[in-house]
Protein backbone atom coordinates (compact mmCIF):
# COMPACT_ATOMS: atom_id res chain seq x y z
CA UNK A 1 0.00 0.00 0.00
CA UNK A 2 1.15 3.81 -0.72
CA UNK A 3 1.28 5.74 2.26
CA UNK A 4 -0.59 9.17 1.46
CA UNK A 5 1.65 12.31 2.17
CA UNK A 6 0.67 16.32 3.12
CA UNK A 7 1.50 17.17 -0.62
CA UNK A 8 2.65 20.81 0.28
CA UNK A 9 -0.68 21.75 1.34
CA UNK A 10 -4.09 22.70 0.56
CA UNK A 11 -5.95 25.17 -1.68
CA UNK A 12 -9.69 25.57 -1.84
CA UNK A 13 -10.69 27.18 -5.27
CA UNK A 14 -11.98 30.44 -4.86
CA UNK A 15 -16.00 30.35 -4.09
CA UNK A 16 -15.79 26.74 -4.85
CA UNK A 17 -16.10 23.30 -1.82
CA UNK A 18 -13.13 22.44 -4.03
CA UNK A 19 -9.84 22.21 -1.90
CA UNK A 20 -6.67 20.28 -3.82
CA UNK A 21 -3.06 19.49 -2.70
CA UNK A 22 -1.12 22.07 -3.96
CA UNK A 23 1.32 19.17 -5.36
CA UNK A 24 -1.17 17.97 -8.61
CA UNK A 25 0.07 15.88 -11.68
CA UNK A 26 -0.47 17.05 -15.18
CA UNK A 27 -1.53 13.91 -17.94
CA UNK A 28 -0.23 15.97 -21.49
CA UNK A 29 2.69 13.56 -21.14
CA UNK A 30 0.23 10.36 -21.16
CA UNK A 31 -0.45 10.97 -24.69
CA UNK A 32 2.33 9.04 -27.25
CA UNK A 33 4.44 10.69 -30.18
CA UNK A 34 4.43 9.91 -34.18
CA UNK A 35 7.06 11.11 -35.71
CA UNK A 36 7.07 14.82 -35.31
CA UNK A 37 3.45 14.74 -33.69
CA UNK A 38 3.81 15.76 -30.68
CA UNK A 39 1.20 14.58 -27.51
CA UNK A 40 -0.46 12.63 -30.14
CA UNK A 41 -1.81 8.73 -30.50
CA UNK A 42 -0.94 6.14 -27.76
CA UNK A 43 1.64 5.89 -25.17
CA UNK A 44 4.21 3.13 -25.76
CA UNK A 45 3.61 1.80 -22.48
CA UNK A 46 -0.60 2.00 -21.74
CA UNK A 47 -0.08 -0.07 -18.06
CA UNK A 48 2.74 2.32 -17.13
CA UNK A 49 0.44 5.37 -17.74
CA UNK A 50 -2.31 3.63 -15.93
CA UNK A 51 0.57 2.83 -13.12
CA UNK A 52 1.31 6.25 -12.88
CA UNK A 53 -1.98 7.90 -12.44
CA UNK A 54 -2.93 5.38 -10.32
CA UNK A 55 0.23 5.65 -7.82
CA UNK A 56 -0.04 9.56 -8.20
CA UNK A 57 -3.76 9.35 -6.33
CA UNK A 58 -2.55 6.99 -3.98
CA UNK A 59 0.37 8.96 -2.80
CA UNK A 60 -2.21 12.27 -2.32
CA UNK A 61 -2.60 13.62 -5.97
CA UNK A 62 -6.17 15.12 -6.22
CA UNK A 63 -5.65 17.53 -8.54
CA UNK A 64 -5.28 16.40 -12.19
CA UNK A 65 -4.85 18.90 -15.38
CA UNK A 66 -5.86 17.70 -18.67
CA UNK A 67 -7.48 18.27 -21.97
CA UNK A 68 -9.14 16.19 -24.36
CA UNK A 69 -7.10 17.26 -27.13
CA UNK A 70 -3.95 15.48 -25.99
CA UNK A 71 -3.79 12.57 -28.01
CA UNK A 72 -6.49 13.86 -28.82
CA UNK A 73 -9.12 11.37 -26.62
CA UNK A 74 -6.49 9.23 -25.43
CA UNK A 75 -5.23 10.82 -22.14
CA UNK A 76 -8.75 11.37 -21.15
CA UNK A 77 -9.65 7.77 -21.83
CA UNK A 78 -6.52 6.67 -20.22
CA UNK A 79 -7.93 8.97 -16.94
CA UNK A 80 -11.45 6.96 -17.19
CA UNK A 81 -9.91 3.58 -17.53
CA UNK A 82 -7.45 3.60 -14.41
CA UNK A 83 -9.06 5.78 -12.24
CA UNK A 84 -13.03 5.88 -12.83
CA UNK A 85 -15.49 5.37 -10.56
CA UNK A 86 -12.89 8.18 -9.06
CA UNK A 87 -12.37 9.13 -5.75
CA UNK A 88 -14.99 11.86 -4.36
CA UNK A 89 -11.89 14.27 -3.57
CA UNK A 90 -10.67 14.22 -6.91
CA UNK A 91 -10.90 17.00 -9.10
CA UNK A 92 -10.25 16.85 -13.06
CA UNK A 93 -9.31 20.31 -14.58
CA UNK A 94 -9.41 20.34 -18.70
CA UNK A 95 -9.16 22.82 -20.97
CA UNK A 96 -10.68 24.00 -24.01
CA UNK A 97 -9.55 26.31 -27.11
CA UNK A 98 -7.54 23.91 -29.53
CA UNK A 99 -8.49 21.19 -31.97
CA UNK A 100 -6.34 19.16 -33.50
CA UNK A 101 -5.14 18.14 -37.44
CA UNK A 102 -4.22 15.00 -38.82
CA UNK A 103 -0.76 16.23 -39.21
CA UNK A 104 -0.58 17.19 -35.53
CA UNK A 105 -1.29 20.76 -35.65
CA UNK A 106 -2.87 22.69 -32.71
CA UNK A 107 -5.59 25.15 -33.67
CA UNK A 108 -7.87 27.72 -32.25
CA UNK A 109 -11.12 26.84 -31.53
CA UNK A 110 -13.07 29.18 -30.36
CA UNK A 111 -16.95 28.84 -31.96
CA UNK A 112 -19.42 28.30 -30.20
CA UNK A 113 -19.43 25.04 -32.10
CA UNK A 114 -16.21 23.96 -30.92
CA UNK A 115 -16.45 25.10 -27.24
CA UNK A 116 -19.80 23.00 -26.97
CA UNK A 117 -18.49 19.81 -28.95
CA UNK A 118 -15.12 20.26 -26.46
CA UNK A 119 -17.26 19.86 -23.18
CA UNK A 120 -19.31 17.24 -24.79
CA UNK A 121 -16.15 15.16 -25.67
CA UNK A 122 -14.34 15.61 -22.38
CA UNK A 123 -17.67 14.19 -20.81
CA UNK A 124 -17.51 11.46 -22.64
CA UNK A 125 -13.97 10.41 -22.82
CA UNK A 126 -13.75 11.11 -19.36
CA UNK A 127 -17.05 9.48 -18.01
CA UNK A 128 -18.17 12.34 -16.32
CA UNK A 129 -21.72 14.23 -16.07
CA UNK A 130 -20.41 17.35 -15.35
CA UNK A 131 -16.67 18.83 -15.29
CA UNK A 132 -15.13 20.23 -12.21
CA UNK A 133 -13.30 23.11 -14.15
CA UNK A 134 -12.60 24.27 -17.38
CA UNK A 135 -10.05 26.56 -18.72
CA UNK A 136 -10.43 28.32 -21.67
CA UNK A 137 -7.10 28.59 -23.63
CA UNK A 138 -6.36 31.56 -25.29
CA UNK A 139 -4.71 30.74 -29.05
CA UNK A 140 -4.01 34.26 -29.96
CA UNK A 141 -0.09 33.08 -29.76
CA UNK A 142 1.85 30.13 -29.92
CA UNK A 143 4.79 31.87 -28.16
CA UNK A 144 2.68 33.07 -25.17
CA UNK A 145 0.08 34.82 -23.90
CA UNK A 146 -1.39 38.06 -26.00
CA UNK A 147 -4.05 40.53 -26.56
CA UNK A 148 -7.59 40.27 -27.67
CA UNK A 149 -11.15 39.22 -26.61
CA UNK A 150 -12.01 36.57 -24.65
CA UNK A 151 -15.75 37.90 -23.95
CA UNK A 152 -17.38 36.00 -26.34
CA UNK A 153 -15.81 32.65 -25.44
CA UNK A 154 -15.90 33.57 -21.69
CA UNK A 155 -19.40 33.83 -22.51
CA UNK A 156 -20.40 30.76 -24.39
CA UNK A 157 -18.83 28.66 -21.45
CA UNK A 158 -20.16 30.75 -18.66
CA UNK A 159 -24.03 29.47 -20.55
CA UNK A 160 -22.47 26.13 -20.60
CA UNK A 161 -22.01 25.98 -16.89
CA UNK A 162 -26.05 27.23 -16.35
CA UNK A 163 -26.93 24.19 -17.95
CA UNK A 164 -24.61 22.13 -15.55
CA UNK A 165 -22.29 20.57 -17.87
CA UNK A 166 -19.26 22.61 -16.03
CA UNK A 167 -18.97 23.13 -12.19
CA UNK A 168 -16.33 26.16 -12.49
CA UNK A 169 -14.24 28.17 -15.08
CA UNK A 170 -10.77 29.36 -15.44
CA UNK A 171 -8.58 30.40 -18.27
CA UNK A 172 -4.60 29.57 -19.54
CA UNK A 173 -2.22 31.36 -21.66
CA UNK A 174 -3.93 34.35 -20.77
CA UNK A 175 -2.65 38.78 -20.01
CA UNK A 176 -4.01 40.62 -16.91
CA UNK A 177 -6.64 42.25 -19.08
CA UNK A 178 -7.96 39.24 -20.16
CA UNK A 179 -8.34 37.74 -17.03
CA UNK A 180 -10.00 40.76 -15.95
CA UNK A 181 -12.59 40.38 -18.47
CA UNK A 182 -13.29 37.72 -18.09
CA UNK A 183 -13.54 38.29 -14.06
CA UNK A 184 -16.64 40.76 -15.28
CA UNK A 185 -18.31 37.85 -17.18
CA UNK A 186 -17.97 35.00 -14.65
CA UNK A 187 -15.68 34.17 -11.39
CA UNK A 188 -12.87 32.35 -12.92
CA UNK A 189 -11.26 29.94 -9.75
CA UNK A 190 -7.55 29.38 -11.62
CA UNK A 191 -5.44 30.76 -14.33
CA UNK A 192 -3.01 28.72 -15.61
CA UNK A 193 0.25 30.35 -17.54
CA UNK A 194 3.95 28.99 -18.08
CA UNK A 195 6.22 29.97 -15.34
CA UNK A 196 8.94 28.63 -13.85
CA UNK A 197 12.36 29.53 -12.38
CA UNK A 198 13.31 30.97 -14.89
CA UNK A 199 10.52 32.71 -16.75
CA UNK A 200 9.37 35.23 -14.22
CA UNK A 201 7.26 37.03 -16.63
CA UNK A 202 3.89 36.30 -14.56
CA UNK A 203 5.86 37.88 -10.91
CA UNK A 204 3.17 40.48 -10.75
CA UNK A 205 0.22 38.58 -11.60
CA UNK A 206 1.40 35.64 -9.47
CA UNK A 207 0.50 38.10 -6.52
CA UNK A 208 -2.29 39.77 -7.84
CA UNK A 209 -4.18 36.86 -7.94
CA UNK A 210 -2.77 35.41 -4.45
CA UNK A 211 -4.25 38.56 -3.47
CA UNK A 212 -7.81 37.91 -4.41
CA UNK A 213 -7.59 34.37 -3.27
CA UNK A 214 -7.25 33.09 -7.26
CA UNK A 215 -5.01 29.77 -8.15
CA UNK A 216 -1.97 30.39 -10.75
CA UNK A 217 -1.05 26.86 -11.85
CA UNK A 218 2.14 27.35 -13.78
CA UNK A 219 2.37 25.43 -17.22
CA UNK A 220 5.98 23.99 -17.65
CA UNK A 221 6.99 24.43 -14.33
CA UNK A 222 10.22 22.45 -14.92
CA UNK A 223 10.96 24.59 -18.65
CA UNK A 224 8.64 21.96 -20.58
CA UNK A 225 10.04 20.52 -24.14
CA UNK A 226 13.53 21.88 -22.91
CA UNK A 227 13.63 21.26 -19.65
CA UNK A 228 15.15 23.91 -17.18
CA UNK A 229 19.40 23.92 -17.10
CA UNK A 230 21.60 25.78 -14.89
CA UNK A 231 24.81 25.31 -13.40
CA UNK A 232 23.75 27.20 -10.13
CA UNK A 233 20.72 25.64 -9.67
CA UNK A 234 22.35 21.80 -10.03
CA UNK A 235 24.60 23.14 -7.44
CA UNK A 236 22.04 24.17 -5.29
CA UNK A 237 20.57 20.76 -5.59
CA UNK A 238 23.68 18.78 -4.86
CA UNK A 239 23.72 20.72 -1.78
CA UNK A 240 20.28 19.17 -0.68
CA UNK A 241 21.02 16.01 -1.75
CA UNK A 242 18.43 16.73 -4.41
CA UNK A 243 17.97 16.80 -8.06
CA UNK A 244 17.61 20.26 -9.63
CA UNK A 245 13.68 19.28 -10.71
CA UNK A 246 12.86 19.03 -6.86
CA UNK A 247 14.38 22.13 -6.02
CA UNK A 248 12.79 24.08 -9.10
CA UNK A 249 9.18 22.63 -7.93
CA UNK A 250 10.25 23.24 -4.53
CA UNK A 251 11.05 27.41 -4.86
CA UNK A 252 7.40 26.97 -6.71
CA UNK A 253 5.80 25.90 -4.00
CA UNK A 254 7.52 28.35 -1.47
CA UNK A 255 6.93 31.51 -4.17
CA UNK A 256 3.44 31.75 -3.09
CA UNK A 257 0.61 29.78 -1.31
CA UNK A 258 -1.96 30.40 -4.40
CA UNK A 259 0.62 28.48 -7.07
CA UNK A 260 -0.31 24.50 -7.47
CA UNK A 261 1.93 22.38 -9.59
CA UNK A 262 0.97 20.08 -12.15
CA UNK A 263 4.49 18.38 -13.15
CA UNK A 264 3.52 15.92 -15.23
CA UNK A 265 5.46 12.35 -16.33
CA UNK A 266 5.19 9.16 -18.09
CA UNK A 267 7.08 7.50 -15.26
CA UNK A 268 6.41 6.21 -11.88
CA UNK A 269 10.18 6.65 -10.86
CA UNK A 270 10.05 10.39 -12.12
CA UNK A 271 6.39 10.84 -10.43
CA UNK A 272 8.58 9.58 -6.94
CA UNK A 273 11.06 12.40 -7.11
CA UNK A 274 8.46 15.18 -8.39
CA UNK A 275 5.93 14.44 -5.55
CA UNK A 276 8.87 14.18 -3.29
CA UNK A 277 9.78 17.98 -3.80
CA UNK A 278 6.77 19.01 -1.85
CA UNK A 279 9.13 18.00 1.38
CA UNK A 280 11.75 19.76 0.61
CA UNK A 281 11.92 22.97 2.84
CA UNK A 282 14.08 26.04 1.26
CA UNK A 283 15.97 27.95 3.65
CA UNK A 284 15.48 32.16 2.55
CA UNK A 285 18.99 31.84 1.72
CA UNK A 286 18.17 29.36 -0.27
CA UNK A 287 15.26 31.40 -2.02
CA UNK A 288 17.57 34.21 -2.71
CA UNK A 289 19.99 32.50 -4.38
CA UNK A 290 17.47 30.63 -6.43
CA UNK A 291 15.41 34.21 -7.34
CA UNK A 292 18.96 35.35 -8.42
CA UNK A 293 18.96 32.40 -11.15
CA UNK A 294 15.62 34.09 -12.61
CA UNK A 295 17.01 37.72 -12.54
CA UNK A 296 20.16 36.32 -14.77
CA UNK A 297 17.99 34.25 -16.95
CA UNK A 298 16.69 37.94 -18.17
CA UNK A 299 13.20 37.41 -17.37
Amino acid sequence: MIAQTNLAGSFTLPGTSLAVNRMGYGAMQLSGRDGDKLVWGPPKDVDEAIAVLREAVASGVNHIDTSDYYGPHVTNQIIRKALSPYPKDLVIVTKLGARRTEDGAWLPAFSREDLTAGVHDNLRNLGLDVLDVVNLRSMFSVHGPAEGSIEEEITILAELQQKGLIRHIGVSNITASQIAQARRIVPIVCVQNMYNLVQRTDDTLVDDLARDGIAYVPFFPLGGFSPLQSAALSNIAARLDATPMQVALAWLLQRSPNILLIPGTSSVGHLRENLKAATLQLSSEIVAELDAIGRSSGH
